[in-house]
């Protein structure tokens, strides 16, 4: 069943949706230049998407943030309409339940598109961490599964002394190792990748912007 407000937005937009949502982490560790690099970095990916006429309609981001408990930032919005956040960084790393919380966005976003009827791309959960998880066996399991079966794709991108070898098994594709702070290619790199798949149709291999980890993704 559709509500007034979903179908409303779909009418206006009617247009395909590739869904995005930002996994960070901000932590106590993240302090000083690293979450101001972030921050700076969100404002560049957003002023890239809306300066591409297709992505501005079809891109959707979401914003989960984990430090010491968990928080939806910003649902999804299409590129147009997002407005970055400034975050801060204090606390610890609860960095399964901040994944489980991009995940279950992606699942309850995708039951909207069903439901109205609109054409959607793989959506895409991107994680940033400088840390590390515990006890995430189960989640690891729960990505690798779902990535399997088509439902998203699962991004995970390790800062400074983040433990590669644990992103290494939670994700069943290669992490990247973010080269100092440098979160601002980082960002132009996700911006015109997300462009890319935005110009493909659901179900091709669409290839991304060329990078040390990723090359091509199904869509």
């Amino acid at each position: 069943m559709t509500n007034l407000g979903d179908a409303v937005e779909f009418a206006v937009n009617s247009e395909p949706r590739c869904a995005c949502v930002l996994i960070l982490d901000t932590s106590g560790s993240m302090t000083g230049d690293a979450i101001n690099a972030l921050n700076a970095g969100l404002r560049a990916f957003r002023d890239d998407l809306i300066n591409d006429n297709l992505a501005r309609k079809r891109v959707e981001v979401a914003i989960v943030e984990f430090n010491s408990s968990v928080r939806v930032v910003q649902d999804f919005v299409t590129a147009d309409a997002f407005q970055p956040p400034t975050l801060t960084a204090q606390g610890l790393t609860d960095m399964v339940g901040g994944i489980e919380k991009g995940l279950d966005l992606i699942a309850q976003r995708k039951a909207r598109y069903q439901a109205n009827g609109i054409q959607y791309f793989r959506p895409w959960a991107f994680l940033i961490t400088d840390g590390k998880a515990s006890g995430y066996g189960d989640l690891a399991k729960r990505i690798r599964k779902d990535e399997a079966d088509g439902r998203f794709l699962f991004f995970a991108v390790g800062v400074r002394d983040a433990d590669m070898n644990c992103l290494t098994q939670i994700s069943s594709l290669p992490p990247a190792k973010l080269d100092g702070i440098n979160f601002k290619d980082l960002f132009g790199w996700l911006s015109a990748s997300l462009g890319q798949v935005s110009r493909s149709r659901p179900g091709q291999m669409a290839p991304l912007i060329p990078s040390r980890t990723w090359e091509a993704v199904p869509v």
